[in-house]
C-alpha cells in the first residue's frame, strides 16, 4: 500500500480516531440531573479517494430516566413532549449500549483506536452522552474522554460562522428551520458539515499533508 492510499484510509486520516456524529436533545443545560430526549448518531466512511462521506444513521426517542428533571423552557424550546406514548422512546440504558455496539463495531472495522464525537457545539452533546454512559453503569466507553470535533470551531475558522444554521448556507448546504432541534435533522446537517468541511480542506490542497516533501511521513 502506498502512502496516499494509507492517507485515505479513515484510520489515518483523524489519528486513528473513529468519528461519530452525535446530536442529542435535552430537558435542560445540566448533564447530571436534566433528561437526556433525543440521541441521533451518524457513521461515517472514506472512499477509496480518500472522500468522507456519511454512512450509517440512527436515531432513538429516549424515555427521562428515573428523577431525571424537566425544564419547561428546554421543552418549549425543542418542542419535545417528553411523555407522548407516540414518540416510541425507548429506555435510556437501552439506546445508549445500543450506541455504544454500534461504535465499538465500527472501531473495529476501520482499524481505529478510539472513537471520537462529531458535533456542533460538542462539549454539550459530550458531557450528555458522558453522564449517560456513567449513569448505565458500563465498563466500556469507547469515546475518547475529553477530545472532541466541534463543527461550530471549525466553521468559525473555515467560513467565519459558528451557528449551525449559518455554517450550512454559508458553504453551500441547504437548511430547513422548521426542522432545527431535532436531533435527527440537526446531525444530519452537522454531518454534511463536517464531511464538506474536511472534503474542501483536501480540495484545496491540505490533505495528504507535504507528501511530495516529506517521503517518510507517518502514517501515525
Amino acid at each position: 500500500m502506498s502512502i496516499t492510499q494509507k492517507f485515505n484510509l479513515l484510520n489515518s486520516r483523524f489519528r486513528s480516531f473513529y468519528p461519530v456524529v452525535i446530536d442529542i436533545e435535552t430537558a435542560g443545560f445540566n448533564p447530571k440531573t436534566d433528561a437526556v430526549l433525543e440521541i441521533a448518531l451518524i457513521t461515517l466512511k472514506m472512499d477509496k479517494l480518500g472522500w468522507l462521506h456519511k454512512e450509517n444513521t440512527f436515531h432513538f426517542h429516549i424515555e427521562p430516566f428515573k428523577g431525571s428533571t424537566i425544564n419547561s423552557d428546554a421543552i418549549a424550546f425543542n418542542k419535545i413532549d417528553p411523555f407522548n406514548p407516540l414518540r416510541g422512546a425507548i429506555s435510556e440504558k437501552l439506546a445508549i449500549k445500543s450506541i455504544l455496539e454500534t461504535v465499538e463495531n465500527g472501531i473495529k472495522i476501520e482499524g481505529c483506536s478510539k472513537g471520537i464525537i462529531v458535533a456542533h457545539n460538542a462539549s454539550f452533546d459530550h458531557n450528555f452522552l458522558m453522564a449517560a454512559i456513567q449513569r448505565v453503569q458500563t465498563k466500556q466507553n469507547p469515546f475518547h474522554p475529553f477530545v472532541t470535533f466541534d463543527t461550530a470551531a471549525l466553521s468559525g475558522l473555515v467560513v467565519g460562522e459558528t451557528v449551525l444554521a449559518k455554517a450550512c448556507k454559508a458553504i453551500g448546504l441547504t437548511f430547513d428551520n422548521n426542522q432545527a432541534h431535532s436531533a435527527l435533522y440537526d446531525s444530519l446537517q452537522t454531518a454534511n458539515l463536517f464531511c464538506e468541511l474536511v472534503n474542501r480542506w483536501k480540495r484545496l490542497g491540505g490533505w495528504p499533508i507535504n507528501l511530495k516533501e516529506n517521503k517518510n511521513i507517518s502514517t501515525y
